[in-house]
């Protein structure tokens, strides 16, 4: 029994040590886990972040190319050309001489130059003329026709030549605006005729020469625009 007693009380401390080194181990393998876990965990995130940064890069790479690629505009065809044996160049010179003719209220010049209109219409070949030209002419040729014969018929009435002289100056821009200019062309407005209403004329001069007020008020009038 004496025998059997002093080995437990030797024992004893065995298996407290051990005991004890259990304990110690348990959180060690713990902290180990936990460590290769983080690690895990760590290496992850990086190679996310990796992705991450390389899709943004490649984004704003394509972003900065797309911006950097000119922006191209289709150079699409007008009907501003003239067409071979066709102009309106003589229209629009003795459209200009009837205009000069008013500045000065010189009603038979002003008629003279109606019926050169005229004759100049009605010789025009247009067999040259686009779709589009054609239909942009036609749709002005007769009340011009129709204006430059009452200001060729009415020597002696300016009022009534400056009246169809207004109507006629639209036709003329319409056809500046459909076929251009061979030389440089001003639009002016005037904005007291017709009652305060305004009218258009064409101008080869930049300096204003009202035609339908003449000497009475030969300035007034501005620049609107140029062909």
């Amino acid at each position: 029994m004496a025998f059997q007693k002093n080995i437990q009380k030797k024992m004893l401390p065995v298996n407290q040590h051990h005991s004890i080194t259990s304990i110690k181990i348990k959180p060690m393998k713990n902290t180990i886990i936990s460590a290769i876990a983080m690690a895990f965990i760590f290496t992850a995130c990086s190679s996310n972040n990796t992705k991450s940064e390389s899709t943004t890069s490649t984004t704003a790479n394509a972003a900065k190319a797309t911006q950097a690629e000119p922006k191209t505009t289709e150079s699409k065809p007008t009907s501003t050309a003239q067409s071979p044996n066709f102009s309106i160049g003589e229209i629009v010179t003795n459209y200009l001489k009837m205009k000069n003719a008013l500045t000065k209220d010189d009603a038979k010049e002003a008629a003279n130059a109606g019926n050169a209109i005229v004759a100049t219409l009605a010789k025009l070949d247009m067999k040259n003329l686009t779709k589009e030209q054609m239909k942009s002419y036609m749709d002005v040729a007769d009340d011009a026709k129709e204006h430059a014969e009452h200001i060729g018929a009415n020597a002696g009435k300016l009022d009534h030549q400056r009246e169809h002289f207004a109507l006629l100056s639209k036709d003329v821009a319409d056809l500046l605006k459909t076929f251009g200019s061979s030389q440089k062309l001003y639009q002016d407005f005037c904005p007291m005729y017709d009652d305060g209403k305004g009218a258009i004329w064409i101008s080869e001069f930049k300096e204003i020469k009202n035609p339908y007020f003449g000497n009475k008020m030969i300035s007034c009038g501005s620049v609107k625009k140029e062909f």
